[in-house]
């Protein structure tokens, strides 16, 4: 697998979602930035919306979860069409089980963790995620500065996922941008979710294109 880009809905115009979709026809995947106001100070949108996205575009839809009792509520967003689901280590009562039950509906499993959570505690259960988000920022508001702390970081989870041979994305999320990616990819990971950096820009096909160039440069 090699370096994927996806823009992130968050800094979308949220009126518009469909034709901003379409403005990223060239990203490996959108992401669904979606959180309660609870487990982030944030209310963002929720399964009926990603229902709707599912129903108008052929993305790889990647859902983030930042919202309390993902347990309960992460197999719904499954079952809306999510290819995707990342829910949030700090939040899950049993992340095994809850990866598993993704998987039985046909998505890909993600775990998350904030900034400060450490990466060694899930090492014995990595094998069964799909993904691993390392926050490079802390959850809730885009357009946040990028997080150099969390570069140590993101090299032990490619250590540890190397080491087990096993096929498990590394995400970052939080503050992507063409002064950080090269850095982030440096590190280890091979997904990046990207916000004001795409829609910020006049073209953002071409801002997409630009990040996954950077990123591949500087992952060999």
């Amino acid at each position: 697998m090699g370096i994927q880009i996806a823009p992130s809905i968050l800094s979308a115009d949220f009126a518009n979602l469909e034709s901003e979709i379409a403005r990223i026809p060239n990203a490996d995947l959108v992401h669904v930035d979606v959180m309660d106001n609870h487990f982030v100070p944030n209310l963002t949108l929720g399964l009926p919306v990603v229902a709707a996205i599912r129903e108008r575009t052929g993305l790889t839809m990647d859902c983030h979860l930042m919202i309390e009792d993902p347990d309960r509520w992460a197999p719904a967003y499954a079952e809306a069409g999510a290819d995707s689901v990342t829910f949030h280590a700090e939040a899950a009562a049993a992340p095994i089980r809850l990866a598993r039950e993704l998987h039985r509906q046909g998505a890909r499993a993600g775990i998350g963790l904030k900034p400060a959570t450490p990466v060694e505690p899930f090492e014995d259960t990595l094998a069964e995620f799909d993904m691993l988000l390392i926050m490079t920022v802390e959850p809730g508001f885009g357009g946040q500065e990028f997080l150099d702390l969390c570069l140590p970081k993101i090299r032990r989870a490619r250590d540890m996922v190397s080491r087990a041979g096993l096929d498990v994305w590394i995400q970052i999320d939080g503050g992507v941008s063409k002064a950080t990616i090269e850095r982030c990819a440096e590190a280890g990971a091979d997904v990046f979710v990207a916000g004001s950096a795409v829609y910020g820009a006049d073209d953002a096909a071409a801002a997409v294109d630009e990040l996954r160039h950077l990123a591949a440069s500087a992952a060999h």
